[in-house]
Order: structure tokens, then C-alpha cells, then sequence
């Protein structure tokens, strides 16, 4: 079997740390080869809330697109996502980029309209994969990044897993 790249966004505004990194562990059984961006904080788009914290990995799966989705759905609901009286957002995650592919499966558009519109899916895209490009657009996720015009705010995070620290101290430092 063959094994696609694919690029995940994860966020949380509840009980972040905790959610966040048991995502991650999630995530490492499921994919060979993940590496995480550094960890930002942004303030809440589109719902009332408190601050997320956001982060993007990459990996290897051999899991078709929507078999990798729906098991995506499983480690949120783990983690409270879909609880009738969940307050907040414990764990989000979203696949952002499968391969190259690009187009509508069963609802699930690629590449993710999120990479272009909000600055916590590509300032971590362009860290954590400066010369990947864009599949519709054709850019580096770091041009893509130098060029963006978003009216965001958000900064660096520290954030360890698994004894390591995800965000470098000289980015903590610029912030």
C-alpha cells in the first residue's frame, strides 16, 4: 500500500494542553513520520469563545481520505467534541491537505479553504513546511505566508510534548 502526505490542523479553546496533546498521541499511532508545527494562540474566528491554541502536523498515512477522516472524528469525540453539553471546543481537527489532491469527497473539499483565510492554519503550514506548495495555488506555503494579508492576531505559544518543547524559544522570544 501506498502512503499519502497528508497535513492536519488542530485546535483547541478547553482545557487546551490536555486536549491537544492527547490528539497528538492520537495522531502518532495513526500516522508514520509526524512532525508538529510550533503551537500559536489566537483569538477565537467565527465563534464567541476563548483563546485557541493551534498547531498543524504532518504525516504519512496509508489510509484512504475518508477512512483517515472518519477516524479523526473518533479521537475528537474521545475527546468531548461532540458531548451534548460541551462548552466550547475541546478538540478540533481538519484535514487540510491529502496528497494533492484537490476537489469535493462526500464534503470534504481539498485543500482546505482555511489555509488561505486564517493566519493559525498558514503561519504554522509555513514553519513546518516552508516549500510545500499550495495545490490550487501553486505558491510555497511560506510566500503564501509572506504575501498574506489577514487581519488576525495571534503568537507563539509555548507548548511541550513529549519532552520536547514544540515551540523554539527564539520564536517565543520574537513574540
Amino acid at each position: 500500500m501506498s502512503l499519502t502526505r497528508v497535513f492536519l490542523g488542530l485546535g483547541s479553546n478547553i482545557e487546551r494542553e490536555t486536549h491537544l496533546v492527547a490528539g497528538l498521541e492520537a495522531l502518532a499511532a495513526m500516522l508514520g513520520d509526524m512532525r508538529c508545527s510550533p503551537v500559536f494562540e489566537s483569538h477565537a474566528v467565527g465563534i464567541k469563545s476563548g483563546n485557541f491554541f493551534n498547531l498543524v502536523v504532518v504525516g504519512d498515512t496509508e489510509l484512504p481520505l475518508l477512512e483517515l477522516d472518519r477516524r479523526l472524528k473518533f479521537i475528537e469525540a474521545d475527546n468531548g467534541r461532540y458531548a451534548p453539553d460541551r462548552k466550547g471546543l475541546p478538540l478540533d481537527i481538519d484535514v487540510l491537505l491529502y496528497g494533492e489532491q484537490v476537489g469535493n469527497f462526500n464534503g470534504l473539499i481539498l485543500p482546505r479553504a482555511e489555509i488561505l483565510k486564517n493566519a493559525f492554519v498558514l503561519w504554522p503550514l509555513a514553519l513546518l513546511a516552508p516549500e510545500t506548495c499550495h495545490p490550487l495555488d501553486g505558491r510555497s506555503f511560506a510566500e503564501l505566508w509572506g504575501s498574506a494579508q489577514i487581519d488576525q492576531q495571534l503568537w507563539p505559544a509555548a507548548f511541550q510534548w513529549r519532552d520536547s518543547a514544540l515551540t523554539p524559544a527564539e520564536l517565543l522570544a520574537s513574540a
